[in-house]
């Protein structure tokens, strides 16, 4: 609704994980350099954890955009909810092998075979569990039985568990003791710091529009990192609604004041939200 007051072509702080819309703090830029030293050194298991809305998921994706199709076979799973034949089958699916029908031994198998092709054309597989820490432990254990799938030399697949911090609880429980030991490299990625949560807010409003189509003041830009901590969902979400009341009271100055605002509507103590409130009691009195 505010793209056209303020020149953006699109809108700059959904919530929709875009890897085009990828800032990289030096927390992510942390994050992905132990991504991509962990399939170059064929370490077999990665872990990577992070609060709800740090960006994990816009890094997965980022990170498997930018292997190159030559050199690498990649599959993300994104759904936690199955059963371990379950997994088998979507695994072969993303990898465009037959996954309908068959036993956890045969689909197993299948997949065992295209490894091995993969190998010796010389190209690296790469599986990413998004939200990993939903998973049932019969599930996680099939996945480590995945993982013994190897050459004498070399793991023929790189497997991503990707969660929030629960997963660590998760692995750490005595029956998934052998998966846990064989996690090689791990990172936690940390909200920003408020210096690098300027940058990113400019950064998102110049790739949808132009450079400060708008401005944040420093008023607004620290009561915005207070009330997110850096995490980045929480930004996008103050930031979009402190953009919607720049737009009605037409100013492209972000205040304090419009960041508080926008802050307790989010919350759900804005002006807004009472009239809500006063209509829905009114509605109810009158009934």
């Amino acid at each position: 609704m505010y793209c056209t007051f303020y020149g953006f072509r699109e809108s700059p702080f959904t919530i929709t994980p875009n890897p085009r819309f990828l800032f990289m703090s030096v927390q992510h830029r942390e994050a992905f350099a132990h991504l991509i030293y962990a399939v170059e050194n064929r370490a077999g298991f990665i872990e990577l954890t992070g609060e709800v809305g740090t960006g994990k998921t816009t890094l997965l994706r980022t990170f498997l955009s930018r292997l190159d199709s030559e050199g690498h076979r990649t599959a993300l799973i994104f759904n936690p909810c199955l059963s371990s034949l379950e997994l088998l089958a979507s695994i072969n699916k993303e990898f465009g092998l037959p996954w309908e029908s068959g036993s956890r031994a045969e689909l197993l198998q299948v997949l065992n075979s295209f490894l091995l092709e993969q190998k010796a054309a010389g190209r690296s597989v790469v599986l990413v569990m998004d939200e990993a820490q939903n998973l049932a432990p019969e599930v996680l254990e099939q996945i480590r039985l995945i993982s013994n799938l190897e050459t004498e030399t070399d793991k023929l697949i790189q497997i991503v568990l990707a969660g929030q911090p629960e997963l660590l609880a998760v692995l750490a429980r005595e029956e998934l003791r052998q998966l846990n030991q064989r996690i090689t490299v791990r990172y936690h990625l940390l909200p920003m710091e408020y210096e690098s949560m300027c940058r990113y807010i400019d950064h998102r409003m110049e790739l949808a529009g132009r450079f400060r189509a708008a401005e944040f003041t420093k008023g607004a830009l620290k009561r915005i990192y207070r009330f997110s901590g850096g995490v980045p969902r929480l930004v996008n979400i103050a930031c979009d609604r402190a953009l919607l009341v720049g737009y009605t009271e037409e100013d492209r100055l972000i205040s304090g004041r419009m960041a508080a605002q926008a802050i307790q509507e989010i919350r759900g103590r804005g002006p807004l939200a009472t009239a809500r409130g006063v209509f829905g009691r009114l509605l109810g009195f009158w009934r």
